[in-house]
């Protein structure tokens, strides 16, 4: 079932990543895409967390409809974010997409053992990372039904 079609508001993204060139990546990526996307993005693990949680200056963050989860983060990094996010009954059902440059087999065993909702690895080329973040809209948006709030 098409999201947009479902849901009145547009989809939501929360990005999570430290690095200024990828988000600047995920940003054009997302331009350049036919959906209309909300990304919210935040820069630590701590924040996620803050995010997701609406403590402090995100008291008044909504709701992802899914993360975009970097493993290689400041103060609290991608696999403990995940490992809280799906700890909490109210955040597990969120999709977590880890995005990262890490293809370690431990980190990638890691992250699905946290029931990741998947793994990528981020492409370096613009027009990969682009075709990537479609592939992850079109999937995500358009094909699977999301679970409401």
């Amino acid at each position: 079932m098409d999201f947009l079609k479902s849901n009145k508001e547009k989809p939501r993204v929360l990005l999570v990543e430290d690095n200024p060139g990828d988000i600047r990546l995920t940003q054009e990526a997302l331009k350049e895409s036919k959906m209309d996307v909300h990304l919210d993005v935040v820069s630590d693990g701590e924040q996620a967390i803050d995010f997701l949680m609406k403590r402090g200056k995100y008291a008044e963050a909504i709701r992802p409809h899914i993360i975009l989860l970097d493993l290689n983060l400041p103060k609290k990094n991608g696999i403990e974010v995940l490992k809280e996010v799906k700890a909490h009954e109210s955040l597990r059902k969120i999709p977590v997409i880890v995005l990262t440059t890490s293809d370690a087999d431990h980190d990638i065993s890691k992250a699905y053992s946290l029931h990741a909702n998947c793994y990528i690895l981020k492409p370096v080329d613009f027009d990969d990372f682009a075709k990537a973040i479609r592939l992850i809209e079109t999937y995500w948006f358009n094909s699977v039904q999301l679970p409401q709030e």
